[in-house]
């Protein structure tokens, strides 16, 4: 009988599982006797587990890779070598179990029983011949009779400082072995799993740092448990270490590119186990660790994006420096509703109106792009709130959010460069043949400013007659001027001198010498009734400031 591929695999499996419990189960009563009262057993353990790794090796030399290939194994009976140290198994395993048994030892009875029950079953596949047990698909049973095992569906333990482990094999002994290894290495959250089809049941459940998983099993195997946990979104981070009896190169190279994070064939070494398994949950804790950090970064990254783009809105009608104080959490309070003293500043073009009745829209739109984008600036230069556009009349106020030394003078200086900055326009204007000039007017007074509207769409606003005074100034003024009333000229005292019939007076009239400190010329324009305004009032045109 020539057998196919997988035939081979499945033997191979079937004959190293057994070897893997009496190895795997030898090496831990091993460690359990040395340096203990029970030290005379050591001797018989160390000969099975000699025989044992010998039969291994008989096996593993009996189904060689290139002898398969080669059409050159004879599945009729397996190698004869094996009888012997098959035979010197058995009667170990019966001797310590009396040498056990006379000592008081009985808890080393049930690890001594599944040695023994390993060794009767690599004995009954000997015995009927392996032909006759692959044509009677016993290659599928699991072994000896399976020992009470631990409940996979128990809650895992606090996971503070340790590692949720997942075992997965359809081999009780496999199962109980791997779990007592690891928790020898100090592993207590170990849970276990007797299919793929539970195992996926529990990793869709529970937490874990990390899978051990057999290939071959029925019904769901271990390539497609590690294909569906690929294939999560969610898990596809925990670490498979792939466990098998299977040791062809081509079952390790899909296993890994399934994306398995390593790989251990049956029987395994204590030690490689150790080390792959403190080398996988050390990377997840890394990789946990990056993925943290990405998360902030990405939730900071949003939170500043958030923050940009708030402080984009505000800087349209505040400030930068408000704009910025507000965004990083220290400018609330300032936007509620309070009442205090401004400087309010309106402007306007002179001929607007006119303009527009005779000129197409896209004319209009050009000409107000080219006027706000040279005043525009100005505001936030001199530390001006901007309250609104109004077409070509913006309102801007000093003073708040922020309070700020001398207000009036921080109006003053932006209304006459923005009287310097439009003189080029009003040129260019002109020999496009648009009569356009622009007023401005400046008045100080209490006013109730806070925000207002409505969610996605807040102003911030300015209210008080000093707003209606300032707007009609600016509706006095001419092309070019900057009119103000004499109380906000009193304002700036130190700092303004104004001219009347050519003679330079102070505030109260009276004629003084000029003076070292900066000084804003302004000349009388008597007194002007304006809409809305009860008195008649004392108007001025700042034409400059002087140092």
């Amino acid at each position: 009988m020539i057998p196919d591929r997988q035939t081979i695999a499945h033997l191979r499996h079937e004959l190293r599982t057994p070897l893997n419990h009496i190895i795997g189960y030898g090496e831990m009563l091993l460690e359990d006797v040395e340096g203990s009262p029970l030290t005379g057993l050591a001797e018989h353990l160390q000969r099975i587990l000699a025989d044992a790794k010998r039969m291994l090796g008989y096996v593993n030399e009996f189904l060689a890779p290139a002898k398969v290939e080669a059409g050159m194994v004879n599945v009729e009976h397996l190698p004869l070598e094996m009888t012997a140290p098959l035979d010197s198994i058995v009667a170990d395993a019966a001797s310590l179990g009396a040498l056990a048994t006379a000592g008081g030892s009985s808890k080393l009875l049930r690890d001594l029983e599944r040695i023994s029950g390993a060794a009767e079953h690599l004995r009954d596949l000997i015995k009927n011949g392996v032909v006759a047990t692959l044509r009677s698909g016993a290659l599928a049973a699991a072994g000896p009779t399976p020992v009470a095992a631990r409940d996979s569906r128990q809650a895992l333990p606090d996971r503070a400082g340790q590692s949720a482990i997942l075992v997965v094999d359809d081999n009780e002994n496999n199962r109980e072995m791997l779990s007592r290894r690891l928790a020898r290495e100090g592993y207590k959250q170990v849970t276990i799993a007797k299919d793929g089809r539970q195992a996926l049941d529990l990793l869709g459940t529970q937490p874990f740092d990390l899978v051990l998983l057999d290939v071959m099993m029925p019904v769901v195997d271990g390539y497609q448990v590690l294909q569906t946990l690929k294939a999560d979104s969610q898990r596809r981070d925990i670490p498979v270490i792939m466990i098998s009896a299977l040791d062809e190169m081509e079952s390790v190279i899909r296993c890994i590119e399934l994306g398995a994070e390593d790989y251990l064939p049956k029987p395994f070494d204590a030690t490689l186990l150790r080390a792959r398994v403190g080398a996988s949950l050390e990377k997840k804790a890394l990789r946990d660790e990056v993925h943290q950090w990405a998360t902030k970064l990405e939730e900071r990254v949003q939170q500043q994006v958030a923050q940009i783009d708030r402080l984009g809105r505000l800087k349209g009608f505040f400030s930068p420096k408000l704009a910025e104080a507000i965004v990083e959490g220290g400018g609330e309070d300032l936007l509620k509703t309070h009442r205090r003293e401004v400087v309010v500043v309106f402007l306007d073009l002179r001929g607007f109106t006119a303009f527009t009745d005779s000129s197409e829209p896209e004319e209009v739109m050009s000409v107000l792009g080219e006027y706000h984008r040279a005043v525009g600036q100005l505001v936030m230069a001199h530390e001006g709130t901007l309250e609104r556009f109004a077409g070509d009349g913006l309102m801007i106020f000093f003073n708040d959010p922020i309070k700020l030394e001398n207000p009036v003078l921080n109006a003053v200086k932006m209304a006459l460069d923005m009287q310097k900055n439009f003189a080029p326009l009003r040129t260019a204007w002109r020999k496009r043949g648009f009569s356009l000039d622009l007023g401005i007017g400046i008045a100080q007074g209490y006013a109730t400013l806070g925000t207002i509207g409505f969610e996605g769409r807040w102003d911030y606003a300015c209210i008080g007659s000093v707003t209606n005074l300032a707007a009609r100034l600016c509706g006095e003024a001419k092309g070019g001027q900057i009119l103000t009333n004499q109380k906000t000229l009193a304002r700036i005292e130190d700092a303004i001198h104004f001219t009347v019939e050519n003679a330079i007076l102070d505030f109260t009239g009276e004629e003084t010498p000029a003076r070292s400190e900066n000084v804003t010329q302004a000349e009388s324009l008597g007194e002007m009734t304006l809409k809305g305004i009860a008195q008649p009032v004392s108007v001025f045109n700042i034409t400059g400031v002087k140092a």
